[in-house]
């Protein structure tokens, strides 16, 4: 990094840094979670970016240095992968040309890979259950796992035993194919790695170290699914909250495990059933909040920076989510009302979001720059605001309000 481009990296982060620790900065800093607006603007297809690692390269660069936000948006990873997935025939996501329309973003597919009856296995051994019976499951190419016995029982002369289905015709070929798809995905992160180097000496900030998953959501996600988890809030909750404790240690060592920076470490943590409309009150604080506090403590208490994204309206839990160590996390909030969470939350968590999808994609630019000044005078005053989007930057959003949004934000000074 040269003496400029570390200048300009320096003040950068110290404008979020400021922005998290409640405090007044030289301006509210411009922090967008950006996917495939980027290959957008870069004239590319979403299904072409996907599997060409050097345009989705070429893609991110450009957005970041056209637009010269305060943290570069680090989703390369997450929109690289279609060839990796392809080998692994994975069954929860369609993306662009794969089940999904080649220039629409991709999509979750929600199944039941857990049943109810299932969670005393998973308890009794969470790792055994993933590789015999939901890795089987989700992952089309290693189904012929399921057939493999307990891992447990893989020891002295049982040993034999336990490796000779390896050498059946189904698995042995399927283990191949799990090497190549191995080294796809080798390739695609020395991509994302070399694309992070690259926006650090230019002098971009990574707006995210990690990400985690709330432990309720976890289990509701991937395993047995909306209807299931929410049935089993009242019919199997003991052993709901037991799987719930049962995978928190493994989310807080996924959130810190990385190799902290000198720079702000936050962790993402996007949120899904626990919101409003999902549940009420009472089972928010049962099943949903403790756990989540939880994992929040454990990455402050380990030098990084929870920054939960409450993806819908979660305006009766603000006073809940407030139980929190004042300065240490970010609040990401999609639709509920960020000048309500300023009210409630401003002296306890950085608030984070924005402009509205809708505004984003339909809106002018006069609208735009209104909004987004009411945003700086309100949520961003005395500090403790990043601007982002509701939903980050739309897929869809005019060319013209992301550049009237950039350049805003960069000039306006308070009321």
């Amino acid at each position: 990094m040269n003496t400029k481009s570390e200048g300009v990296f320096n003040v950068r982060e110290k404008r979020i840094r400021d922005a998290i620790e409640l405090k007044q900065s030289d301006r509210v800093p411009f922090a967008p979670f950006c996917s495939f607006f980027a290959v957008r603007y870069s004239g590319f297809g979403f299904e072409e970016a996907m599997h060409d690692y050097d345009k989705l390269i070429e893609a991110v660069k450009k957005f970041t240095i056209d637009f010269q936000p305060d943290a570069f948006s680090d989703t390369f990873r997450i929109m690289a992968w279609a060839k990796t997935l392809e080998i692994l025939d994975y069954k929860q996501l369609v993306w662009p040309g794969h089940g999904g329309n080649p220039n629409a973003t991709y999509q979750f597919v929600e199944d039941e890979y857990m049943t109810a009856g299932d969670y005393d296995s998973f308890l009794y051994d969470p790792s055994d259950f993933l590789f015999r019976r939901f890795i089987p499951s989700a992952w089309g190419l290693l189904e012929p796992l399921k057939n493999l016995r307990p891992l447990s029982w893989a020891w002295y002369t049982r040993s034999a035993s336990y490796v000779a289905p390896f050498g059946t015709p189904e698995i042995s070929t399927a283990l191949k194919e799990l090497v190549k798809a191995g080294k796809e995905a080798q390739t695609m992160i020395s991509k994302a790695q070399s694309l992070a180097a690259l926006m650090d000496s230019l002098g971009f900030p990574k707006q995210f170290a990690s990400s985690s998953y709330a432990p309720f959501d976890y289990i509701g996600d991937f395993f047995r699914g909306t209807r299931g988890i929410m049935l089993d809030m009242f019919r199997n909750p003991d052993k709901l909250l037991a799987a719930i404790e049962k995978v928190l240690p493994s989310m807080v060592e996924q959130a810190i495990s990385v190799p902290k920076t000198g720079t702000v470490n936050r962790v993402f943590i996007p949120l899904h059933k626990g919101l409003d409309g999902f549940m009420s009150q009472e089972q928010f604080k049962e099943f949903y909040w403790p756990s989540l506090r939880k994992l929040m403590i454990a990455c402050i208490d380990a030098g990084f920076t929870p920054n939960p994204l409450f993806e819908g309206d979660c305006t009766s839990r603000l006073e809940i989510i407030g139980d929190i160590p004042k300065g240490k996390a970010v609040y990401w909030f999609e639709r509920t009302s960020l000048f309500k969470a300023k009210e409630i939350l401003g002296d306890t968590v950085c608030i984070e979001g924005g402009l509205p999808a809708s505004l984003m994609i339909n809106g002018s630019t006069d609208q735009v720059k209104d909004y987004c000044k009411k945003l700086i005078d309100v949520v961003g005053k005395d500090g403790g605001f990043i601007l982002n989007g509701d939903v980050g930057i739309p897929d869809e959003a005019k060319m013209e309000n992301v550049r009237a949004l950039a350049e805003f934000v960069k000039t306006y000074q308070h009321a």
